[in-house]
């Protein structure tokens, strides 16, 4: 086991003009924390709570600024998030926030006053004890830890009374295409998961790795923050967003469908795009799309990265478009899956709704097809799939129009009925829609039923809402050998419906392959998927040398050979591809784990010497940061804080955590519900109250400030590479 010492501060320069910055910044904080503050009432921060219990104290608002830089098919992302501890005791903060699901997250740096701490990659178990024990030694100290690929965690210990702390992550991610649109999604916010319940098991018979094991969620504490109720409550968190789009072709529209932005053009590749309301709360994720000016469609993208003597390539391929032959197409079978479950009251259910009753309306008299509805319980609306006539349509949209959202998420029996195949030698297309928000905690579980029942399936995912789980519509689209679109509004539930209807009706490209005419390149994804309608193929490799040679990619398309030969040497500088290649082989590691595919102990070293190499964070890996100079003292008391989260934009608390609004549940609860905040005092004070001008005003000078504090150019001298940037 290697040795890691512990990495000093860097102490801010005194002679630049980053001080005052940091001095205006504190002041900043100050101001906002006392002109905010009022006698009894809660704003719905950062709660403290001591060892020993007793009243909660509260500080300030965390504060969270998002710098994206978008070049070509890649984004290099900065989040800098910012909170201060107003109380008068030390402080140890917890916070649980999103980000993509394939975000390579590669640094990690935290500010305490004048101080900056860059962060290590160190195995998980190795990272804690590390903080723990500077924890506990009284120095300052942070640790970011993957919860699920799109769920982090981070802590921060010993946060002195009045102090301001800054915690910068950057992460490395690639941008998805769908046709000619390009998007990138920002999520903003962890929406509570609901997490199935244990088997019940006897206490006496079975030892605690026994009991773990019999629970689809053994980590439900750490994925279950604190949920404000908004009826009692105004929303927090607030965050700002900057996008530098750099696409490599002429840009044409660029659009949100989540927020409203502001568009500037600087140069006919180039925008810079930022948040027109300048702070929101976050509540929804953000997406932002674009696309190329019309007729002035890229075909290839190929780009490449030199890294200790490698070369790293990602490339996007589109294949021929082949319109869909309505007499050749097959017989189909289509089972429709919705999730009326409490979580998708409101705009989602409508949304979901409407994108069935969408997909009822292009079926064929060749077709069949089903509707299965699931909350804690599930029902079919036929034993096996019926002929789409008209009266069995009228029957299929009058019960869904009468379906309403209640109860819990369970899953797993709906996913297993709808993959159940009763005639597999019929020769029909088997296709599978699941319209869901997929707030649920075992996604393992989802995983490993898919690739155990898919057979000749193929699984269509619809991720429904403000802040729907992409980890679990991507992966289970993946696993599934289908596609997965996203409806945040229900003025998209034509386009994006529309869009995915016509891939189940299209013929797929299949049976890819990328070869290429060196020897000992590492491909990733290994085994190509099929594409869709619009869809390019995407994939990275790693050569053992300089790009030197050829790529061929080949497949067939409507039962017709296709091969495109691609030069190694015209691929373009990139950035960041050795990340993405790397975090791409870490996701088809762990998809082979939970599918049984691999063992653990195979998969875990594979997982841990990519993360380990690359720096990147993993279900193995954590960044932590410990400043070596001890700040609290011996004997002093340190108070534990939770960040409470928004409830996402369109749900109903009731309809998610019930009428009666129970108080917190404890930590180690096994019960099969998620965790609010009740307004009853028992754990958090909410407030009367609306925010104030000067908080609004506040926050965008702080957010101001912030940008330039943590863009400005630092010192050769006594730096890292990449400090600071």
């Amino acid at each position: 086991m290697p040795y890691f010492a512990p990495r000093s501060a860097v102490e801010l320069p005194r002679n630049t003009a980053l001080s005052p910055l940091f001095l205006a910044l504190l002041a900043l904080f100050v101001m906002l924390a006392s002109a905010h503050a009022s006698p009894g009432a809660s704003r719905g921060g950062l709660t403290l709570r001591g060892s020993t219990g007793g009243a909660p104290v509260e500080s300030v608002q965390l504060a969270t600024d998002i710098s994206v830089d978008v070049s070509g098919p890649t984004a290099r992302s900065v989040v800098t998030q910012a909170f201060r501890n107003t109380s008068t005791d030390w402080v140890e903060g917890t916070y649980v926030y999103p980000l993509p699901e394939d975000a390579a997250v590669d640094g990690m740096k935290l500010v305490v006053g004048s101080r900056v701490i860059v962060a290590d990659i160190r195995e998980r178990a190795a990272a804690k004890r590390a903080y723990e024990a500077a924890k506990a030694a009284g120095q300052s100290a942070a640790l970011t830890a993957q919860e699920r690929p799109n769920v982090f965690t981070n802590a921060v210990a010993n946060i002195g009374p009045g102090e301001t702390v800054l915690l910068q992550i950057t992460y490395q991610q690639t941008i998805p295409v769908s046709g000619e649109t390009r998007m990138l999604r920002l999520p903003l916010m962890v929406a509570p998961r609901y997490n199935p319940a244990p088997a019940w098991v006897d206490a006496v018979s079975l030892n605690g790795a026994a009991e773990a094991a019999r629970d689809p969620v053994p980590d439900r504490a750490r994925i279950s923050p604190p949920v404000l109720d908004p009826s009692a409550s105004r929303p927090t968190n607030p965050v700002a967003v900057t996008v530098r789009l750099r696409a490599g072709f002429a840009v044409g529209a660029v659009g949100s469908a989540t927020h409203a932005i502001h568009v500037t053009e600087t140069g006919s590749e180039a925008r810079t795009i930022t948040l027109a309301d300048g702070v929101v709360p976050a509540d929804r994720d953000l997406e932002l799309t674009w696309a190329p000016v019309p007729n002035r469609m890229p075909g290839l993208s190929l780009f490449r990265e030199a890294v200790a003597g490698r070369t790293y390539l990602l490339a996007a391929v589109n294949p021929p478009a082949i319109e869909a032959d309505a007499a050749a197409r097959p017989a189909r079978d289509v089972t429709f899956v919705i999730d009326n479950s409490g979580s998708m009251s409101g705009a989602s259910m409508r949304q979901a709704k409407a994108g069935l009753l969408a997909g009822l309306g292009r079926l064929t008299p060749q077709d069949r097809f089903n509707v299965i509805r699931f909350d804690d319980t599930w029902d079919a609306l036929h034993p096996e799939p019926v002929a789409a006539t008209p009266d069995a349509l009228a029957v299929a949209e009058r019960y869904v129009a009468a379906l309403e959202a209640r109860g819990g998420t369970e899953m797993l029996a709906p996913l297993k009925a709808a993959l159940a195949d009763l005639n597999p030698e019929d020769g029909r297309v088997r296709q599978v829609v699941f319209l869901t928000d997929g707030a649920v905690g075992d996604e393992e579980r989802i995983f490993a039923a898919i690739h155990a029942n898919l057979g000749r399936s193929r699984l269509f995912m619809v991720g429904i809402g403000s802040a729907p789980n992409g980890h679990l519509m991507r992966h289970a689209a993946e696993i599934g050998r289908g596609a997965f679109t996203e409806i945040r509004d229900l003025a998209q539930v034509g386009e994006r419906t529309r869009a995915l209807y016509e891939k189940l009706e299209s013929p797929a490209v299949t049976n890819l392959t990328a070869t290429f005419s060196v020897s000992g390149v590492e491909v990733t994804p290994g085994a190509l998927p099929d594409l869709y309608r619009g869809e390019p193929l995407i994939f990275a490799a790693r050569l053992p040398g300089a790009a030197e040679g050829t790529v061929t990619v080949a497949g067939r398309v409507s039962g017709r050979a296709w091969s495109r030969t691609l030069p190694l040497a015209e691929a373009g500088a990139g950035a960041g591809i050795s990340k993405v290649w790397a975090r791409s082989r870490i996701g088809e590691t762990e998809t082979a784990r939970m599918t049984g595919r691999i063992g653990t102990d195979t998969a875990d070293a594979t997982i841990l010497a990519l993360a380990l190499e690359h720096g990147l964070t993993t279900r193995l890996t954590s960044l932590v940061a410990v400043d070596a100079t001890p700040r609290r003292a011996p004997g002093t008391p340190l108070v534990a804080a939770d960040l409470p989260l928004n409830l996402p934009a369109g749900w109903d608390f009731a309809k998610v955590f019930g009428t009666d609004r129970p108080g917190a549940v404890p930590a180690d609860d096994k019960a099969a519900r998620i965790v609010p905040i009740s307004s009853d005092g028992a754990a958090v004070d909410l407030p009367q109250t609306g925010a104030g001008m000067l908080l609004e005003l506040g926050l965008g000078l702080l957010l101001a400030l912030l940008g330039l504090l943590l863009g400005a150019g630092l010192p050769s001298g006594g730096w890292r590479t990449g400090d600071m940037r």
